[in-house]
């Protein structure tokens, strides 16, 4: 895998901003709110050929953690990739295994797909325990599946 670069941290940065605008009446709500945690797009990393079979080197990929979930992100490498349709399911192969995702249109150029997989987050007592999850879960997403 290989970092993002300068302009792409720019644009995960905007996107992570724009999911925050998108979700701030349902991230008020929500009861299991962590009040410790904000949006946050982290431990990004442009796909290598192949790093992603199903979506090869058009997507970096992530977390997304929010003060009630923690998400797994496939975000568009060119701005001018075309959106899909606002909740599309699609399922993207990663090393670990398949994923399914729902792609969120956030505003016109900007969009992700998005595969929640952790809805509470209450237990988390700092920024830095969401970061070592999100690497956590990074780090098993992009292992291989063990074969057991």
């Amino acid at each position: 895998m290989l970092a993002p670069t300068p302009d792409q941290y720019q644009r995960l940065n905007e996107m992570a901003q724009a999911w925050s605008r998108c979700q701030a009446v349902m991230l008020e709500a929500s009861p299991g709110r962590n009040p410790h945690l904000e949006v946050d797009a982290l431990c990004f990393q442009a796909c290598s050929e192949g790093g992603v079979e199903s979506a090869g080197r058009d997507y970096l990929i992530g977390a997304l953690i929010s003060p009630v979930s923690l998400s797994l992100v496939l975000f568009p490498v060119f701005g001018s990739a075309a959106a899909p349709v606002e909740g599309e399911r699609r399922a993207f192969e990663l090393p670990s295994g398949r994923y399914p995702f729902v792609a969120e249109v956030l505003e016109e150029g900007l969009w992700l797909w998005r595969c929640e997989l952790l809805g509470d987050l209450s237990d988390l007592e700092s920024r830095e325990e969401g970061s070592r999850l999100a690497q956590r879960l990074m780090d098993k997403v992009m292992s291989p599946e063990q074969a057991g």
